[in-house]
């Protein structure tokens, strides 16, 4: 059979020809010229069509261990980079409009109720749809990838007869690019520039939901009775190699339930809130990249902090501190596997000159990712702008010394080609820090407006000598111990001194600052002083009572701090998690079990979480899922059950 077009672009008004031969036009770099003067007519019309997102908590996420899906309520797959996490998107209308791209599966009548869950033990997705004319369900998953990565979405009839419609808008470059698309035996190809998709649509029991265009879109049409099922599977492989072939679907599902549930077997948390640990861990791995080792922060870019505001940053990255809070509690949990993983991307990412130490690197250890502007996304929300890349990656964040220094502390010893070496690289971070730590930096909280001397950067600062000196037979006598030890001293005399407020019987965001700051929780975590100090139970009192909203904390209160953004955001749903640590750290364990079994409330039906939260409108708020906010789930649940102790405190507490 001859290949049938379904599409054309006419040479003229191909974006994908603007975005190659004109870049500067299609996206903003912050502090250039304005960039619609330089558009061309026909893109500067406003596109009227109405957002297409849903509420942040109505998505779940499929995922291979290399990039990842959401996954709505209503069927719709609405963000998907392909092939990596930090790849463009070829579904972006999370962001924007249905024109952005996305690929729904959903009946055509009135749904009554929707119900979601995950497979015991796995990150396979069902959603079941009720109907007046009957019941179907949804399997989503993503295998474990071979050469090529996929997408299976098996939709099957549970009771009566039930007619159903699949709408899919394809659109590379974040929404911004039609591919060119053939079909042939309801094999469909599509293709622009690098990128190829082939989209396949199986059934074992009668014939086949077949496809059509419509209107530079796909579509497809079938009627479901009980037990009967159909498939659709779309792969992902390079333009300037073979389409990649069709896979075996119930060896693919078998492959994926297998992968999943064998990973979860490992878990070693033995306490309450089993559920809970086991969804947060397996969201972690979900976001490991794996093959290199690196966690991203979460899977979308640009899901804003405020509804409307310009607080929406790109996490589809490696930050270190989010990593070494994976490893720690991956390594609680029996992981041993990711941990060394991660020590090999950490090592292969950090291999340098110790004053070139970043925040944030890429996937495989990228150095350079420039922030731009999506300029053609309205935003989740209308919430502008959609940024792409981080400039975080040029700041200077002195605590990620202190979370490196943790997290190498307690590695499992491994045999690979960089074990020599990293130990040199680990005293040379530490000598280095000797020099730096007395400079002001940007913070744990990447603030965009003056450098200060924070407060809880300078504690992980005092944490990265303190464990250095603590373990220092590992770096087989590299290193000027004797200098650690003075400026541990020193720097943990100067933090009492400078970082504490008798006013407000509290640490401070900043040395002089009257600001509070939930960053300060973790002074009592890292064992910078003991629980019962008078300092520490302060802080945690004056938290609550300044940083709380209806019952959440605050990362720090926007109106007091200048951190070069207007607006507002949401409460920050790991601060509130800290604060569970804290309490029950300095004994007041009832409080802190009773604010964690609220905070597990606030996850979604499948048990994720975003960044952030907003309690009077009760809605999650910024990037999702956020990897940093199941890390002090995990975190907290550990320490409440008692398989978690803080580092003691064996110094002056002068």
């Amino acid at each position: 059979m001859p290949q049938v077009e379904i599409n054309a672009l006419q040479p003229y008004t191909s974006p994908a020809a603007w975005l190659h031969e004109e870049l500067g036009c299609w996206m903003h770099v912050p502090g250039t010229s304005k960039q619609e003067d330089r558009l061309p007519e026909w893109f500067k019309k406003k596109d009227t069509t109405p957002l297409h997102a849903v509420r942040i908590e109505d998505y779940a996420v499929i995922g291979d261990c290399e990039t990842a899906a959401l996954v709505s309520r209503e069927g719709s797959i609405d963000w998907l980079c392909w092939p990596s996490f930090a790849s463009s998107a070829c579904f972006a209308a999370l962001l924007g409009t249905a024109n952005n791209g996305f690929w729904r599966i959903r009946p055509k009548g009135k749904i009554l109720e929707t119900r979601r869950r995950y497979r015991p033990q796995t990150m396979i997705l069902e959603t079941t749809f009720f109907t007046e004319e009957g019941e179907v369900c949804l399997v989503d998953f993503m295998p474990p990838r071979g050469k090529f990565s996929d997408v299976v979405r098996m939709v099957q009839g549970v009771r009566g007869k039930v007619e159903m419609h699949m709408d899919l808008v394809l659109r590379f470059d974040y929404g911004l690019t039609i591919p060119w698309v053939t079909m042939r035996d309801q094999e469909l190809v599509a293709v622009a520039g690098p990128n190829l998709v082939v989209l396949r649509s199986s059934c074992a029991d009668g014939p086949v939901a077949e496809l059509r265009g419509e209107a530079m879109t796909t579509v497809s049409d079938f009627t479901l009775s009980k037990e009967r099922q159909v498939c659709f599977t779309m792969s992902y492989g390079s333009s300037v190699e073979e389409v990649p072939r069709a896979i075996h679907l119930d060896h693919a599902l078998r492959d994926t339930e297998s992968f999943w549930t064998q990973w979860a077997a490992v878990n070693q948390y033995n306490g309450p809130y089993k559920d809970a640990v086991e969804r947060s861990l397996m969201l972690l791995k979900t976001l490991t990249y794996k093959p290199t080792g690196g966690i991203v922060a979460a899977v979308t870019t640009s899901l804003p902090e405020g509804i409307g505001g310009e607080r929406n940053w790109d996490y589809r990255y490696c930050w270190l501190r989010d990593t070494a809070f994976t490893l720690l509690v991956l390594l609680r949990a029996g992981y041993v596997e990711e941990a060394v993983g991660w020590r090999l991307w950490l090592l292969r990412a950090i291999a340098g000159s110790p004053d070139q130490l970043q925040t944030v690197y890429g996937i495989c250890g990228e150095r350079k990712l420039v922030e731009w502007d999506a300029a053609w996304l309205r935003g989740y929300e209308d919430s502008r702008p959609v940024r792409i890349g981080n400039a975080a990656s040029e700041q200077f964040q002195l605590d990620v010394f202190g979370e490196v220094a943790v997290a190498l502390s307690r590695m499992p010893e491994a045999e690979d080609d960089l074990r020599t070496s990293s130990v040199a690289l680990q005293a040379s971070l530490v000598d280095h820090l000797c020099h730096i730590w007395t400079e002001p930096d940007e913070g744990i909280w990447e603030v965009r407006g003056k450098r200060q001397h924070f407060v809880y950067s300078k504690v992980m600062a005092w944490v990265a000598l303190d464990r250095a000196i603590k373990h220092y037979k590992k770096y087989d006598g590299s290193g000027d111990v004797k200098r650690w030890r003075k400026n541990r001293d020193m720097l943990h005399k100067e933090i009492c001194r400078k970082g504490f407020s008798r006013k407000l019987n509290s640490f401070t965001q900043a040395y002089g600052s009257d600001a509070l700051d939930a960053s300060c929780l973790r002074l009592v975590i890292v064992g910078f002083l003991p629980p019962d100090d008078p300092r520490i139970i302060g802080t945690v009192d004056a938290i609550q009572k300044g940083l709380m909203r209806d019952g959440l904390v605050q990362r720090y209160d926007t109106s007091k701090t200048k951190d070069g953004l207007r607006g507002s955001e949401g409460t920050f749903l790991a601060c509130s998690f800290w604060l569970v640590v804290a309490l029950h750290l300095i004994g007041r364990q009832e409080e802190a079990r009773v604010l964690f079994e609220k905070l597990l409330l606030l996850s979604n039906d499948v048990g994720l979480l975003s960044e952030e939260y907003d309690p009077v409108e009760r809605r999650m708020l910024g990037n999702f899922p956020q990897a940093l906010s199941h890390i002090a789930l995990a975190h907290a649940a550990f320490a409440l059950s008692g398989q978690w102790t803080p580092e003691p405190y064996t110094g002056s507490t002068t």
